[in-house]
């Protein structure tokens, strides 16, 4: 085995690690893209919930009680 060898499969060592780590951000970037669109649809369907009969929109307040704007 001669220095070239070792430089060949250090150089190949090295790809694998970069393209192994590039898998894992784009899984990722594809996990935290489906976790944003959910939150948007839960975001949705909270405010389609909090409109009542009449049109209006009440706002959740943090000690879960609610007031009408």
């Amino acid at each position: 085995m001669n220095v070239d060898d070792v430089v060949a499969e250090k150089i190949a060592a090295a790809r694998a690690r970069a393209e192994a780590a590039k898998r894992r951000r784009a899984a990722l970037a594809a996990a935290r893209q489906r976790g944003l669109a959910a939150r948007h649809a839960q975001k949705l369907r909270n405010q389609a919930s909090a409109r009542t009969a009449d049109g209006t929109v009440t706002d959740t307040v943090t000690d879960g009680t609610t007031k009408e704007n």
